[in-house]
């Protein structure tokens, strides 16, 4: 259901394209690793996967399960909390573990929040947590890095600025581009694989913002 409304609601915001490294639909049982710059970006993720045939479980932040409606929707899609900084933090991994066996796909984002600054640019990804390493070697599962761009154009800076970005949204059709990487294996210990997934979601972020920048500036022939 999460990924449906993301997929109708999404292309009213704005203009999203798609890339892929690997065509089709996501192998069953992976993990797919995103950036994350804005609390829009979900949405864009969610879209972005549903439209190559991917509808993902995700880890989220406990806190979004008690917002009326959106809560509902995260229950009733089996979607994953994470109790940050809680003795059940740890919890959400297991959960995550079993997705995986059943062929679920799993959304987990290795930053572990947003970025503090308000303004409507992108930056690459911060430093990830081990949570994402740690999910990859109790599971085996293959890790798709993905860097999504643009989403900040939707919704950033204050409480207020954000609501505006929304309300505004249909009518700029801010440009959002997502791209997936090719899927690989963590390996090493937990610091070093940390430092392998980031540099893969940074470069999958990479190439996001160059297929942005050469929508929104096709070279003139």
């Amino acid at each position: 259901m999460l990924s449906r409304i993301a997929s109708t609601l999404i292309p009213v915001l704005g203009r999203l394209s798609v890339t892929s490294d690997t065509p089709g639909p996501i192998a069953p049982g992976s993990i797919v690793a995103a950036n994350h710059s804005s609390l829009a970006d979900p949405g864009v993720v969610l879209a972005a996967l549903r439209r190559l045939g991917t509808e993902p479980v995700v880890m989220a932040a406990a806190g979004l399960w008690r917002i009326p409606l959106l809560g509902t929707v995260l229950r009733a899609g089996g979607h994953i909390p994470v109790h940050r900084g809680t003795a059940h933090a740890a919890t959400a991994l297991d959960t995550a573990a079993a997705a995986l066996a059943a062929d679920r796909v799993v959304l987990i984002y290795g930053e572990g929040g947003l970025p503090k600054h308000r303004d409507s640019h992108d930056s690459e990804p911060r430093p990830f947590r081990t949570g994402l390493a740690r999910l990859a070697a109790a599971s085996g599962a293959p890790v798709v890095p993905l860097g999504q761009y643009g989403a900040r154009r939707l919704s950033s800076g204050s409480a207020a600025k954000q609501l505006a970005g929304f309300a505004t949204a249909p009518l700029r059709r801010p440009t959002l581009h997502v791209h997936l990487g090719t899927p690989l294996h963590l390996e090493g210990d937990i610091t070093e694989a940390t430092t392998t997934a980031h540099h893969a979601v940074t470069a999958a972020w990479t190439t996001a913002a160059h297929h942005l920048h050469a929508d929104t500036h096709p070279t003139e022939s």
